[in-house]
């Protein structure tokens, strides 16, 4: 009975002991270890062909952790970025193409791995009502990038997401100064509508800050005013019916509100004749 727990002892003592050794002699060889890093390599990029993303992530961080020096460590770095670039995992996927950009400069992938990052900027969270960090982060990414390469048969692309970015920290003010006019303060609405107009003048709310601005001077009793921005927008719209549509209410809106006005100046002026009147008979 001793005997035969002697050897189930002895036996995974073996091979933990041969394991051991192989380890150590195949660690003193550069060749050999070159050879697992490359067969662990392949195994990763099949998955990635696979689109086995997930499993590809594992083989290739172990890659990096135990092949420095192999010659496989560009290799894995770009696939590793990749590999979440796929799988839409943005904060990971620039992490990644951000660390190949700076070990590996001179990199034949070092472009696409600088437009990608920039990409994985552009689609990390953004909600318009929260911080825009996230949106600075992605212009500044594709500002590098095209600093970098300026040249680039991409520009057209990048030239798209960068306006979209722009749109997203226009959209902002604009919901600041909705948000002004929604609270009733029609003078800080105006500022902040003007200011969007002169900052953002290819913005896609153009249009809409054009009717805003008209609404908010209508409420502050400057007719003139509400009337000027309406034809920028007739102008700018051209022959869009319901933009012109839209504009002949707000006009109607404009007269009415001017109408009630005029009566208003005539009631005040009244009540004050006749409180003159009052305080001469009293006198």
């Amino acid at each position: 009975m001793k005997n035969i727990f002697k050897r189930a002892l002895f036996v995974p003592f073996f091979f933990y002991m041969a394991t051991t050794i192989g380890c150590s002699s195949t660690s003193n060889e550069k060749f050999t270890h070159t050879e697992w890093c490359k067969k662990r390599y392949e195994a990763a990029e099949e998955l990635y062909k696979a689109k086995k993303y997930g499993r590809a992530i594992e083989k290739l961080e172990e890659i990096l952790s135990t092949c420095a020096g192999s010659g496989y460590m560009e290799q894995t770095q770009f696939l590793l970025g990749e590999s979440h670039f796929n799988l839409e995992q943005w904060i990971e996927a620039r992490g990644e193409y951000g660390s190949f950009v700076v070990n590996f400069p001179g990199s034949a992938f070092a472009e696409t791995a600088e437009y990608r990052k920039a990409v994985s900027s552009f689609n990390m969270e953004y909600k318009v009502d929260r911080d825009e960090s996230n949106t600075t982060t992605a212009m500044k990414d594709f500002e590098r990038y095209l600093a970098n390469y300026p040249n680039t048969p991409l520009r057209d692309s990048v030239n798209y997401y960068y306006n979209q970015l722009i749109d997203r920290v226009a959209e902002k003010e604009f919901q600041t100064g909705r948000l002004y006019l929604r609270m009733d303060k029609p003078q800080a609405a105006v500022i902040y509508f003007k200011e969007f107009l002169e900052t953002y003048p290819n913005a896609k709310r153009r249009q809409e800050t054009l009717f805003l601005i008209s609404s908010a001077y209508t409420d502050l009793d400057q007719f003139e005013a509400a009337r000027q921005y309406l034809e920028i927008a007739e102008n700018e719209a051209s022959d869009d019916k319901e933009v012109l549509k839209r504009s002949e209410k707000a006009k109607a809106k404009i007269a009415k509100a001017e109408e009630n006005y005029e009566k208003r100046l005539k009631k005040e002026a009244e009540k004050k004749r006749l409180q003159k009147e009052e305080k001469n008979m009293v006198n």
